[in-house]
């Protein structure tokens, strides 16, 4: 593999859930922090980007899950660009633990943005030359599909957006997302089984002061389920998503 960048981290207390792990969130959050180092490693940190009013904006992707990281354990996140297009790249992602054994996987498609016009621009000539890319892919999965939103729902719960949920492109965070999506997954299933893997797509946008309410449904599969995220003022979908659960080891 060529053009590839590495980060390490070392899994810290308030990263951690009830069960002595890594929290999917805090899973996403390190993948990002490593997309965010591998920009600002090219002198195109995004703080440097936003200053001419340029960020990313992660439109989907998935994530796949063998088992997370405990309290102190090192793990290392490989990140690299399997493909461009004039506004879009889809970065791929491999999570190590401390052995060089695969413990995840994920996959993103990014979308280059200017966040006053809220439209895509072309991505800079010199960040595709930088970061190059390696056609190799880690998870062999389509982020362009679609995932169908639902109407209804047994599980439901409702959020206001506050302000500390809206991040530096003036929309909500998909860290924010991803935790209401599993608020509505029902107690049992946290309890006993952990999330094996997710499927995202983002659809629209929800804002400062907006009350959203989140969706899930049972899957065709066992342990499978189907999420949807709406803001309530107008009915816009937001989040359409996709989990499976594997029941936790005793």
């Amino acid at each position: 593999m060529e053009n590839y960048f590495d980060k390490k981290f070392e899994l810290r207390y308030f990263e951690m859930n009830k069960f002595g792990e890594a929290s999917p969130t805090t899973i996403l959050t390190l993948l990002e922090e490593t997309a965010a180092d591998h920009c600002y490693s090219i002198d195109y940190g995004l703080y440097d980007l936003i200053d001419q009013n340029i960020g990313w904006v992660l439109v989907s992707g998935v994530m796949n899950m063998e088992r997370y990281p405990t309290y102190k354990e090192k793990i290392k996140i490989r990140t690299w660009l399997s493909s461009y297009s004039a506004v879009r790249g889809i970065r791929e992602n491999i999570i190590y633990d401390e052995h060089d054994n695969i413990i995840g996987t994920a996959k993103g498609l990014w979308i280059f943005f200017d966040v006053k016009r809220r439209r895509p621009v072309k991505i800079f000539d010199e960040i595709k030359e930088s970061w190059s890319s390696d056609k190799e892919e880690c998870i062999n999965y389509n982020v362009v599909k679609k995932i169908a939103a639902i109407d209804s729902a047994k599980y439901f719960k409702d959020f206001k957006v506050n302000q500390f949920d809206v991040d530096m492109n003036e929309h909500v965070s998909n860290l924010r997302y991803l935790q209401w999506s599993l608020e509505s997954v029902p107690d049992e299933v946290i309890d006993n089984y952990y999330l094996h893997s997710l499927e995202g797509r983002f659809t629209g946008e929800a804002h400062y002061g907006d009350i959203i309410r989140s969706m899930t449904e049972n899957d065709r599969y066992e342990n499978s389920f189907v999420h949807t995220i709406k803001a309530q003022n107008n009915d816009q979908v937001c989040v359409t998503a996709k989990t499976v659960w594997r029941k936790r080891l005793d």
